[in-house]
């Protein structure tokens, strides 16, 4: 009998993306029926995704879907959030379940002690934590990210100049500490002196204009004008991927793109890092900086008022 399988993951964009593997062996090695909760801003992810046969969707509370998740009597809950909305889930589904070791006490420990205690096991590795006693394993494949054909970007749209390859750049972040300040966003760009496309959304356009500007014809600054699709569209495409530490790193990371990912106030430590991205790919970070990692997510503004952790990366770090 065919296993009815539940899987928790609420938010964001690049955790739903490291979710992945997990979904895909749910389907592929117990031929599971697999269902997804998320929040609705985040359907799509897994509404795109063929492993997925339904999506459950809430605003904001598990009350809004309590009917639905008693109808569907699952077989297993997979928790791959590990929160209090999940606790919630598992408690109106009343069966069989399972979370990821989420490893909060240990990275207060680091941010807070900056002692690294947190083991070298990629939070992939972790979520699978919570389908172990399934029999499910990590298939080796790394992440999924799938598109749909009306979202795909056609780079005979982009100038002539880009039309033969270009570097994709995301110019934001959740977090400005995670952020390259503009200036060495330019700096960057007039080393490679090589064609770039800035990518980021309706709050990044004014930072993708400024850099446009600064840089000329090398840049094109699409921030704003597509939707978060087309955006991994043109990072499929791309010949090298340079990022902060953003979902966007995540989906390049799917499409085994050849990255340089870039760390602020977070760290690598965290086991968020790009997983199994191509050949050549690199972490850029200031190593043994006293006051990194500052927090697990990132703030507003550099709490120390240097921002060195971005602010001393050598532009000689992506010379390629």
């Amino acid at each position: 009998m065919q296993k009815k399988i539940l899987v928790i993951r609420f938010s964001s964009i690049g955790d739903i993306v490291l979710t992945s593997p997990v979904i895909r062996c749910l389907h592929e090695q117990l031929n599971a029926e697999v269902h997804v909760i998320t929040k609705d801003v985040f359907a799509d992810l897994y509404r795109n995704n063929p492993h997925v046969h339904n999506v459950i969707m809430i605003k904001s509370k598990v009350e809004e879907v309590a009917d639905v998740l008693h109808r569907e009597k699952f077989d297993f809950v997979a928790d791959l959030h590990n929160n209090l909305r999940s606790l919630q889930v598992k408690r109106i589904c009343k069966t069989a379940s399972a979370s990821f070791p989420k490893l909060n006490v240990r990275k207060w420990i680091q941010v807070n002690l900056h002692a690294d205690v947190m083991p070298d096991v990629h939070i992939v590795d972790r979520y699978f934590k919570a389908v172990e006693e399934l029999g499910v394993k990590n298939d080796g494949k790394g992440l999924d990210y799938f598109i749909t054909e009306k979202n795909t970007v056609n780079t005979a749209s982009l100038p002539a100049t880009h039309q033969r390859g270009y570097i994709a750049l995301t110019a934001g972040a959740k977090f400005a500490t995670k952020e390259m300040p503009v200036e060495k966003i330019i700096e960057v760009i007039n080393r490679l002196q090589k064609p770039v496309v800035v990518l980021g959304g309706k709050a990044e356009a004014a930072k993708g204009e400024a850099i446009a500007k600064a840089c000329g014809d090398l840049v094109v600054n699409t921030c704003g004008q597509y939707n978060l699709d087309q955006s991994a569209s043109l990072i499929q495409q791309a010949d090298l991927v340079i990022t902060h530490d953003t979902g966007m790193m995540h989906i390049a990371a799917a499409f085994k793109k050849k990255i340089y990912s870039v760390w602020g106030n977070t760290v690598p430590e965290f086991g968020m890092y790009p997983y199994l991205p191509a050949e050549g790919s690199r972490i850029i970070e200031v190593k043994n900086l006293y006051c990194r990692p500052c927090s697990k997510i990132g703030y507003a503004k550099c709490p120390q008022g240097h921002f060195r952790c971005m602010n001393d990366i050598p532009v000689s770090a992506f010379g390629e």
